[in-house]
């Protein structure tokens, strides 16, 4: 069985801006959604770990959820963040959302509770069952002390209603082997955006994507050229943003990008408790990497 492509080329996992009284800055989400499907981002992925979803009340999350959705306006596709690690809650959570304008959701490994392979297997593979939308799911060690192995990936990529999975493991060994026999049409997704350029050339459909809040266009075409095959003109975009890659994440996940995009003048540097700004000498890194990136740019 051949399943349908929805979520190809470039995602964002998209930030949430924050007023500094930590209020949702709906103005600069607005405009930030715009700016980057205006670049070429390929889909948006709302309410993922990037957004801080989980520091959110869920008035916040709904709205916040209808407001992308209208500001999209089905310009391009929406991958809704809807994942947990207790079973019953989740599909509680599920029966609740509003679809309209929801092409998928990416649903993360249980976290804490450390499933073993084969609780993983009935949990994701329920909540496919339920979900009206198609589901992609989410692999992240590093997050949840839990991988889903190469094995149990195949298993759920027979079920009908999984069309892929986000791989953040980094195993780059197992990410062969899920590509290696996959069903077809069954999309792997890079979870990391340094490990992008590799998957696509061995066979990725594309990525979930941190730096295209903050350079959307120069990612966007770096894929776009590498999906193509074009590895001469995507090897170029790769290696001009690899430092900024890598700086992003010396502090976490979202610090880094919302310190990105101050910089670049896109929303104000603000977090929620339990997370802080990055320190100011990573803010000072970024900042200069940031210039490095523009002058490389420019000569290109």
């Amino acid at each position: 069985m051949t399943k349908k492509p929805i979520f190809n080329g470039t995602g964002v996992a998209l930030v949430t801006p924050f007023r500094k009284q930590d209020a949702v800055d709906f103005s600069r989400l607005e405009a930030m959604i715009n700016h980057i499907i205006q670049s070429g981002v390929n889909f948006i992925v709302a309410l993922g770990t990037t957004s801080e979803a989980v520091t959110m009340t869920d008035t916040e999350k709904a709205a916040v959820l209808d407001f992308i959705v209208e500001t999209v306006n089905g310009r391009v596709p929406i991958m809704l963040g809807l994942g947990g690690n207790n079973t019953t809650a989740l599909a509680t959570a599920i029966n609740q959302v509003n679809f309209d304008g929801i092409d998928g959701i990416l649903s993360v490994a249980p976290y804490y509770n450390k499933p073993q392979q084969r609780g993983l297997l009935q949990h994701l593979r329920y909540i496919a069952e339920i979900s009206p939308v198609p589901v992609v799911l989410y692999n992240v060690p590093g997050r949840t002390s839990v991988n889903i192995s190469a094995e149990t990936t195949l298993q759920l990529a027979e079920e009908p209603n999984i069309i892929g999975i986000k791989e953040a493991s980094g195993n780059m060994s197992q990410i062969m082997e899920i590509l290696r026999c996959k069903p077809d049409g069954f999309q792997v997704l890079s979870g990391d955006d340094a490990l992008t350029l590799p998957m696509i050339a061995m066979g990725a459909s594309g990525v979930i994507s941190v730096m295209a809040n903050a350079l959307p266009k120069t990612m966007s075409d770096m894929v776009a050229f590498a999906m193509k095959g074009n590895m001469k003109k995507a090897l170029p975009l790769h290696y001009q943003m690899l430092p900024l890659m890598n700086a992003l994440f010396e502090e976490g996940n979202p610090a880094g990008v919302k310190a990105l995009l101050e910089i670049e003048g896109m929303l104000t540097n603000s977090l929620r408790l339990p997370l802080t700004k990055v320190s100011k000498p990573l803010y000072n890194k970024l900042s200069s990497l940031y210039q490095e990136f523009l002058q490389e740019a420019e000569k290109n």
